[in-house]
């Protein structure tokens, strides 16, 4: 099975001043919620990957969900309070979509509603035609 990529953007700074530490950052408190659910659950079939600006501010906070020939999700609109287990449900159904497509009655609420984009998979180069 494909490797599912969870990104989470730290450098989301949703509500709080923007001279709060970075720690405090809604992304960095999602990354860190997201971290500790799969931790205690024993789940490694996701890799939660930080990511530096997913250019989505003015809907921050953010994550994108993604896999090897599979859609790419960007969500946005994410409290880390409340929502760190829909991206968590959310990464695992795309998981087990062979296309990543989950269906959409199926996907968690927030999900449905905050989708920002998805994105094609990108498909392989064809191989070259010029001989070595």
């Amino acid at each position: 099975m494909t490797t599912t990529i969870l990104y989470v953007c730290v450098t989301c700074r949703g509500t709080p001043p923007v001279d709060a530490p970075a720690n405090l950052r809604p992304g960095a408190r999602l990354l860190a919620e997201v971290e500790r659910r799969l931790a205690a659950d024993g789940d490694k079939s996701i890799d939660v990957v930080p990511a530096n600006c997913l250019s989505n501010c003015p809907r921050a906070c953010s994550a994108a969900v993604s896999g090897s020939g599979k859609w790419t999700y960007v969500i946005g609109d994410l409290d880390p309070d409340r929502h760190a287990g829909d991206i968590i449900d959310f990464a695992r159904q795309h998981r087990a979509h062979e296309q990543g497509v989950p269906e959409w009655r199926d996907r968690p609420e927030h999900v449905r509603k905050h989708t920002i984009a998805r994105v094609p998979p990108v498909k392989p180069a064809a191989p070259s035609q010029e001989q070595s």
